[in-house]
């Protein structure tokens, strides 16, 4: 897809006929390996497949991208999560940042089936690194895309395009937004003096994935939740974004000495 980014289509009969819109699976490809969380990019009931996309950068993401056809991932339970909230809304903004792109798509493309108007805006540090560019503009009435260096589309970052876009006056219902954590934080800065409803997709790190660890626990409006039951989805202006920056920091050395290690 593009560097270092990587799509996976996955024979899952039962997941594929019961996957939504901003739900996620979790996955653990060989033994001794981790559990990680991938969100679903795509699903397709009839051929019973689910499809990922996921950048690499860890040792799980770099043993996903070496699988061939016919190989078998040890483990994949899912789908988990609360469904996004999909109705007709209005005028509905969804954005994506770099891997947060496919996450955001099957959003966007359910918001369009139930006859919103969908404002997509996707972004990348380089036209290198969009992904799946055609696949948003099929689901959006108007697609704004943005590169950091301007070697496609407008110069700048995702909150540069979507504040424009609510400088211009346009009514604006709702807004989606997901990527990177520090980008779903100044997306959700940029829509509070307007008042409008912004739901984020948030990345916290996870283990179980069924509510018993805590390791993806947060603080939104002031009360501890848990991304993997309670979300991934949650009201932007709620989060406490310092708190989930610091958590997803934490492991920042480990993870660069694994991911050095042979596979």
């Amino acid at each position: 897809m593009a560097k270092n980014i990587h799509l996976l289509k996955v024979a899952s009969p039962e997941i594929a006929k019961k996957a939504k819109a901003g739900q996620f699976v979790v996955l653990r490809a060989v033994e001794e390996g981790e559990r990680i969380p991938l969100t679903l990019y795509d699903w397709d009931p009839r051929d019973g497949t689910i499809s990922l996309v996921f950048q690499e950068v860890g040792k799980t993401t770099k043993l996903l991208a070496g699988m061939r056809v016919g190989d078998r991932i040890l483990n994949l339970i899912g789908p988990l999560g609360l469904p996004s909230h999909i109705e007709r809304f209005g005028r509905v903004v969804c954005i994506g940042g770099g891997v947060g792109v496919p996450a955001v798509y099957p959003i966007a493309r359910a918001m369009k089936l139930v006859g919103n108007e969908v404002i997509g805006i996707m972004g990348a540090r380089t036209a290198e690194l969009l992904i799946l560019e055609e696949e948003m503009r099929s689901v959006s009435d108007r697609l704004i895309v943005t590169t950091d260096d301007g070697s496609k589309g407008m110069k700048g970052f995702v909150t540069n395009a979507l504040r424009d876009l609510l400088g211009s006056g346009i009514r604006v219902d709702r807004v989606v937004a997901v990527g990177p954590a520090v980008m779903m934080k100044f997306v959700a800065e940029t829509t509070r003096p307007y008042g409008i409803k912004t739901i984020v997709s948030l990345n916290s790190i996870m283990l179980d994935a069924t509510g018993m660890c805590g390791a993806c626990r947060i603080s939104v409006g002031g009360r501890t939740k848990f991304t993997c039951v309670d979300g991934p989805e949650f009201d932007g202006h709620e989060v406490d974004f310092d708190l989930l920056l610091d958590r997803l920091n934490q492991y920042v050395e480990e993870e660069k000495r694994i991911a050095a290690m042979d596979c």
